[in-house]
């Protein structure tokens, strides 16, 4: 199979968790994996251990606070391929965790920063490349934390996670979804969080301290499940792992 047969996917945060455990059954399944990783040592580590494997892997230096880094990353990834197939916005921050009253405009625009304006900047970047191809596929890693359903939900944990940066940020994030999906019909734009809202686990990863009921495979299952959506999947979505879950 050459490059040009190969299904490319470009992951942001694929360094470690669950952007390089999603970059690891792709590339089983014979997908190209651009790897992004904004710290280039532990991305190049990871895209050793993923090429020690039998991926055919690219590591691409990406941060996603940086206009000039997107645009870096965007030029690499031309220089191997002529349209992208699925796009996983998966690089996130979790902030400071700090409490509603205690919380400021710099730290709720920090977590923005990566949360937000990342996935919109990188996926402004990326769109001649996702429209070059025949089926193109976004993913917004997301979180159960953004959804109104759950967080009114007294009988899920995070309602008693009382802080605004993170569940306002991924809130955000599903409208921004959404409003893709509207708007660009030709691109499968889905949401999704790494956990099971009914039954009020989630995955462990470094975000949490793995402290998350569910190994890092299993958060991902969702997310490799969106990236491989067929012409008639869905679009403008949000699912967790067992299916659909409300706003």
């Amino acid at each position: 199979m050459t490059n040009a047969e190969r299904t490319s996917v470009l992951i942001t945060g694929g360094n470690k968790g669950l952007g390089l455990e999603t970059a690891r059954r792709l590339g089983e399944e014979g997908w190209t994996v651009f790897l992004g990783s904004r710290d280039e040592d532990r991305g190049r580590a990871a895209a050793d251990k993923l090429t020690a494997g039998g991926v055919d892997v690219v590591m691409v230096p990406l941060d996603v606070t940086s206009d000039e880094s997107v645009a870096g990353a965007v030029r690499l990834v031309r220089e191997h391929t002529d349209r992208l197939d699925v796009l996983i916005n998966n690089a996130g921050t979790p902030g400071k965790v700090t409490a509603p009253a205690d919380a400021t405009v710099e730290e709720i625009h920090a977590v923005y920063e990566t949360n937000v304006y990342g996935p919109i900047r990188v996926t402004h970047a990326f769109l001649p490349l996702l429209q070059a191809a025949d089926h193109p596929r976004v993913v917004m890693v997301s979180s159960a934390g953004g959804s109104f359903a759950v967080v009114t939900d007294p009988e899920q944990p995070v309602s008693k996670m009382h802080e605004l940066a993170y569940s306002s940020s991924k809130a955000a994030l599903n409208m921004i979804t959404v409003r893709y999906a509207q708007a660009l019909p030709k691109i499968k734009f889905n949401a999704t969080t790494p956990g099971e809202v009914e039954n009020r686990t989630f995955a462990a990863t470094d975000m949490n301290n793995h402290t998350g009921q569910l190994t890092v495979t299993e958060g991902t299952d969702s997310i490799v499940g969106l990236a491989m959506i067929g012409p008639d999947g869905p679009t403008g979505i949000f699912t967790d792992r067992l299916g659909p879950i409300g706003w």
